[in-house]
């Protein structure tokens, strides 16, 4: 790609948005997130200008020469759609995940971006922080016998989507750490009256070694995850307390995604990431499948 810059759009303007044209307008120096300039954003709210920075139509972005890059981060029920819309206009893309609310979008998505020879990056900023790189440490080279990992946070609105998706981020921390996993039983509970829902999912090792994930979430629960990993020749029980690290998380991730954008990531990695990204989508369907059964 040379040395000229990559414009970029960046769609949905919540928290995540705002972090992504605040992270471009100061990328980390050194880093090939310099290369990255923010051209625009599209919100379905009429904003005006955010942080000096436009709001354009869709119409615009997608046609536009100068705009090579997609930031999607939008509601998780509108990913699919804006993530076709700019691999389709030959963007690339990276979206806050889940990057679909079912497997086989995700797999269709992948095909397209490879098709048409476009970056196509799910966010995973949980696998960027201090403590799990800790618990990663830990975990190194000791024998799984069996583990729970239990989060529980605030409520969440219906249209973010269904729980195992819209925690895929625990899953992901899950077969990271404990390598492919398979679903053994899944259950939900729910209290629709008062926000509350509790998922249960059995899965297993390859080694045929039992994990269990629970994602509960409902009013005034505190944001936070209990581990209970039982090993060979130890027991974790406690995520480690570490002091955050001195880039934050969505500069780190920008500064990946930017990497693939201009060639210093290898093709071997982009495919390990992709077959994750896919394996822990295809759980999550599974998981679903299971509760509604």
């Amino acid at each position: 790609m040379g040395t000229s810059m990559l414009g970029a759009v960046v769609v949905g303007m919540g928290t995540a948005g705002w972090v992504r044209i605040r992270d471009m307008l100061a990328p980390l120096p050194g880093s090939p997130a310099e290369k990255l300039s923010v051209r625009g954003f599209i919100s379905r709210r009429s904003l005006g200008t955010q942080q000096g920075v436009s709001q354009i139509s869709v119409e615009e972005a997608v046609n536009r020469e100068d705009i090579h890059v997609a930031f999607i981060c939008t509601e998780n029920e509108s990913h699919e759609d804006n993530i076709r819309t700019f691999l389709q206009a030959g963007k690339h893309v990276c979206v806050e995940y889940p990057m679909t609310l079912n497997y086989k979008a995700a797999v269709e998505l992948w095909d397209l971006a490879q098709e048409k020879g476009l970056i196509l990056h799910e966010e995973h900023i949980e696998l960027l922080t201090e403590d799990y790189k800790e618990i990663q440490r830990e975990v190194e080279g000791k024998i799984l016998q069996e583990g729970t990992l239990h989060f529980t946070g605030g409520a969440v609105k219906p249209q973010f989507g269904f729980p195992a998706f819209t925690g895929i981020a625990r899953l992901t921390w899950l077969v990271e750490l404990f390598g492919e996993l398979s679903v053994t039983a899944a259950a939900i509970e729910e209290d629709s009256s008062n926000n509350y829902s509790k998922l249960t999912a059995k899965l297993k090792t390859s080694e045929n070694k039992p994990l269990r994930w629970i994602e509960e979430r409902g009013p005034g629960l505190p944001r936070g995850r209990n581990i209970n990993f039982h090993f060979d020749s130890c027991t974790l029980t406690q995520i480690p307390s570490v002091p955050k690290g001195a880039v934050g998380l969505f500069m780190q991730d920008l500064t990946h995604f930017s990497a693939k954008l201009v060639g210093q990531v290898s093709s071997k990695e982009l495919q390990k990431e992709k077959i994750r990204i896919l394996h822990c989508l295809k759980l999550a369907e599974r998981i679903k499948q299971l509760c509604q059964s």
